[in-house]
């Protein structure tokens, strides 16, 4: 892993703005199109009953949207591509679902998106800026969350699975009920990889790490 990316993302979060999506990495590459087989194989990996943590769900359901939406626009971009939203420059195959957790209120969010060359890499290395740049979440509603670096365990697993990763874990109230995510962004060769695992109750970042390992065998099938 690149250590610099990595201290930039030691501090994230996101949301949701289709607005944003242009604007991380530039504007879609004209020369790539999206691929309907490559897509199309993405979908089936996410919906092919995936072999996940106990407590999961197999059965794959919409794509994520943020509860909430934060005002700082470094925050909005970072869960883009985990709502099924991936920066579009070279993109060649993009799917997201999400799955239920048997934790109060828990869902994890999963989005793979492929490109072409290495714009992976970049796309992450952009990633990154964003997270180092939000610190912390706003919303209206009584939306209040503390940005942290995933802990230590989290970040080995990074180190040992991916070829870069970023992320930060957020606690804090959302509408002014206890609420917590995880939010992990990963590069695997030519794949962008992003998971949120989130609930109300909290969420153990051991779990975290036994989904982003499910989820990575997916993207390399």
């Amino acid at each position: 892993m690149k250590r610099g990316l990595w201290m930039l993302g030691l501090v994230a979060t996101g949301g949701l703005l289709a607005a944003s999506l242009t604007g991380c990495g530039g504007g879609a590459d004209d020369t790539v199109r999206p691929d309907a087989r490559a897509t199309a194989r993405l979908h089936e990996l996410l919906n092919d009953r995936p072999r996940l943590p106990d407590g999961f769900s197999p059965r794959a359901e919409r794509p994520w949207r943020a509860p909430f939406t934060p005002k700082n626009a470094d925050c909005l971009t970072v869960l883009l591509p985990a709502a099924g939203q991936a920066p579009a420059r070279a993109l060649t195959a993009q799917a997201a679902v999400s799955y239920q957790g048997d934790e109060l209120g828990e869902q994890v969010a999963v989005g793979l998106a492929r490109y072409a060359g290495s714009e992976a890499e970049g796309h992450l290395g952009d990633l990154a800026e964003a997270l180092a740049d939000c610190r912390a979440v706003r919303s209206p509603g009584g939306t209040r969350l503390k940005v942290r670096p995933l802990p230590a365990p989290l970040r080995e697993l990074g180190d040992e699975v991916a070829d870069e990763m970023v992320g930060a874990e957020l606690r804090g109230r959302l509408k002014g009920y206890p609420y917590a995510m995880d939010v992990v962004l990963v590069r695997s060769g030519d794949t962008l990889v992003s998971l949120v695992h989130s609930g109300l109750a909290g969420v153990d970042a051991a779990r975290t790490g036994q989904l982003l390992g499910a989820v990575l065998k997916l993207a390399s099938a």
